[in-house]
């Protein structure tokens, strides 16, 4: 007979789910900064002609590599770490210490972005703010609602992370540790 996980664990393994598949879906755009820079110079150098809107794009596509696969990079332990201790710790004591980086250093931060960047993007959003560009993009408020992806994905990313954390730290979780070498 097979037990179902426990529903907090189960909540942190979706939040995991959504922020992987939102990561992959982020990361094909790559695929598209290339290409479209690519078309954008062939077009100005090659062509004399410019591509405003394409360019935009690709800007747009570009916060979102970045913004929109933030949590998954977090998720993956993928972020530059700088810490000559963390890698010889036990995983139970890395669990402690990436708890309480969540706890005192990633929810406020977030918490404090989404809170300052508010306006901002609610602004856009009353006006259906568009580029100010001839051949722009209609859609700078949906550009500048990417800051609250990132605000959101990460918040959701750092509950799951806490989760799995006091599972770890109460032994109800195998620790894994992490080590970059």
């Amino acid at each position: 007979m097979t037990t179902s996980p426990p529903p907090l664990l189960s909540i942190a393994r979706l939040i995991d789910s959504i922020n992987t598949w939102l990561g992959k879906a982020c990361a094909w755009l790559t695929l598209f900064l290339v290409l479209g820079t690519a078309i954008v110079v062939v077009l100005r150098y090659g062509f004399g002609i410019g591509a405003t809107a394409l360019q935009e794009a690709v800007l747009y596509a570009h916060a979102l590599v970045f913004m929109g696969a933030a949590a998954w990079v977090l998720q993956c332990n993928g972020h530059v770490r700088v810490d000559i201790f963390y890698q010889k710790f036990s995983g139970r004591r890395q669990a402690l210490i990436d708890g309480l980086g969540t706890l005192l250093f990633l929810l406020p931060v977030c918490l404090f972005l989404g809170w300052a960047s508010w306006d901002y993007v609610s602004n856009s959003w009353a006006t259906l703010e568009g580029s100010s560009e001839s051949g722009g993009l209609k859609f700078v408020y949906l550009q500048k609602s990417i800051i609250l992806v990132l605000v959101f994905s990460l918040v959701l990313q750092g509950i799951a992370n806490l989760i799995k954390s006091a599972y770890i730290l109460t032994g109800r979780l195998p620790a894994v540790e992490v080590t970059h070498g």
